[in-house]
């Protein structure tokens, strides 16, 4: 006599594994996250908010070794997040961070990873494409980080007598340094704090880059550097043909912004509103002045007024 329950064992099986198969897969598609970019506003309501930040530049955004988050660009995502929350009658959101290297941050929110990312993030024309800014929140020139005793460096000019000029592969600050000024020596290191080290050691004469990155640096060696402003030593021309910079003015401006989804209004108007707040209030002040600010005023540089957030006309 044959056995007729054996068919119907093999289809329970083959129904068990195809059940088994959309379990794992649902499993699998929730681990990899949604490719969907975020709202901030809908993930404050839900009271879980990602934000992106720096891990590795002092003063601005830093993991401590406790896995604490800190510097400026983290006190203004803080500052940002409760205040919003606070306007939608909700409670304050649990916030969790996630690393924002420079070259993924507009995948990051365009692919939903992130609600948000303040990370020294320049807002630019080619950027303000894929994303859109709150903001700005600090507007900061390029300048030379050099050593407190080395008195022969007084202006970007000095650095064309054949000095060392530091800056980090990839970047295009000290190459438009060497545009102007020839006989500067460009040596490129892996990363800022190698760059650092390599002045502290009269390896290289200065470092390039934003005044509030170099503030940051100098604050781990109290009395050991200084900064030096950066001016354009000749006319910079524009693709256009036409004098884009004077000689004199500011070698570059950075203007740093919140970056969130493309196309949702609502979230930078209510980011723009906190950072009002922020300003008018004091809070933004102490915040700067505690994470960069003493170290830039110590050092003899110039410390930043307060930017206008929304006011994005320097775009084109």
């Amino acid at each position: 006599m044959k056995n007729r329950s054996a068919p119907g064992l093999s289809g329970l099986r083959r129904t068990l594994a195809l059940i088994l198969a959309a379990v794992l897969g649902t499993g699998l598609l929730a681990a990899c996250g949604s490719s969907e970019a975020r709202s901030l506003l809908t993930s404050i309501r839900n009271g879980h908010v990602i934000a992106g930040t720096k891990y590795d530049q002092p003063g601005l955004g830093v993991r401590e070794p406790d896995k604490e988050i800190t510097g400026f660009d983290a006190d203004v995502s803080r500052y940002v997040v409760s205040s919003i929350a606070k306007k939608l009658g909700v409670p304050e959101p649990e916030i969790s961070w996630k690393e924002t290297p420079s070259a993924q941050r507009e995948n990051l929110i365009s692919n939903g990873e992130v609600d948000m990312i303040a990370a020294t993030y320049s807002i630019n024309d080619s950027r303000s494409k894929r994303v859109d800014f709150g903001g700005p929140y600090l507007v900061t020139y390029q300048a030379l980080l050099v050593r407190a005793d080395d008195n022969q460096l007084q202006t970007l000019e000095d650095m064309n007598a054949g000095r060392r000029l530091c800056s980090v592969t990839g970047s295009t600050s000290a190459q438009n340094v060497q545009k102007q000024l020839p006989a500067v020596q460009l040596q490129q290191f892996d990363s800022y704090s190698s760059c650092v080290e390599a002045v502290y050691r009269e390896k290289v004469d200065a470092l390039t880059t934003d005044a509030t990155i170099l503030a940051g640096f100098a604050a781990q060696y109290p009395g050991e550097f200084k900064l030096v402003e950066m001016n354009n030593v000749s006319d910079v021309m524009g693709d256009d043909g036409k004098v884009s910079k004077k000689a004199g003015s500011p070698f570059s401006t950075e203007r740093y912004g919140i970056g969130v989804t493309k196309g949702d209004k609502a979230t930078v108007d209510a980011i723009n509103e906190a950072l009002d707040e922020m300003i008018s209030s004091g809070a933004w002040n102490e915040a700067f002045m505690r994470n960069v600010g003493n170290s830039m005023r110590d050092s003899g540089y110039p410390v930043p007024e307060p930017p206008t957030p929304g006011d994005l006309s320097f775009l084109s």
